[in-house]
């Protein structure tokens, strides 16, 4: 096999299965092409050397407690957001199933403004590892972007009970001209740009809480 059989080979064997490419750079600052290998089911990952007790211990070590009932035989993780709790001070918690039910005037929920509370998800992971699932809650008011929120989540391995994502404290605004009608669009996404929920919603902000007197 001459040289130009060999480049061509090369080439396909590049090409060929469900590589993963990524740029790496070397010491004087160029970036060169790194095959990774294909990416496999972690079903089949944790079958691999499954006799082997030292890489079965550090395996179970690198991934936690990894309920094999919840992987598939596809390579893609899954994530299933299902719901959204929000949480206030001297109030009952509301928990709200996704995607959200609207009320008669199409709003999901209603916030009382000047008033303390924070979101808690609940979500479940499977199939696959999920690496880097973070979300984004974009709020608008009368058109007029007021909140752009982001948030790093983290990397999940699957299993059967659903992971807790509680977020920080904040304060609605105060005053009349807080409250009022707000549009909202919900984001889930991972280090692929792979995107598990999209919701775009509606939610009120009111002088008193809802079924105040």
């Amino acid at each position: 096999m001459d040289d130009k059989e060999k480049e061509k080979e090369k080439e396909k064997e590049k090409h060929e299965g469900n590589h993963i490419e990524e740029e790496e750079e070397n010491e004087e600052g160029n970036k060169r092409i790194v095959v990774l290998g294909p990416q496999v089911p972690l079903k089949e990952q944790l079958e691999l050397d499954k006799d082997d007790e030292s890489l079965r211990r550090w395996k179970e070590q690198l991934l936690g407690q990894v309920d094999t009932e919840q992987l598939g035989e596809t390579a893609e993780p899954e994530v299933k957001v299902m719901n959204l709790t929000i949480l206030s001070p001297g109030r009952p918690d509301l928990v709200l199933p996704i995607p959200f039910q609207a009320d008669e005037k199409g709003y999901a929920f209603a916030l009382k403004d000047g008033s303390p509370y924070s979101f808690r998800f609940s979500f479940i992971v499977s199939n696959n590892i999920v690496s880097g699932l973070k979300y984004t809650n974009i709020v608008w008011k009368t058109g007029v972007r007021v909140e752009n929120q982001k948030m790093m989540l983290g990397t999940f391995s699957p299993q059967l009970e659903p992971y807790v994502y509680e977020g920080e404290e904040e304060t609605t605004p105060a005053g009349i001209f807080a409250r009022g009608s707000y549009s909202a669009k919900l984001k889930f996404v991972d280090d692929d740009s792979k995107c598990y929920l999209e919701m775009s919603y509606y939610f009120e902000i009111r002088k008193e809480w809802p079924g105040a007197q």
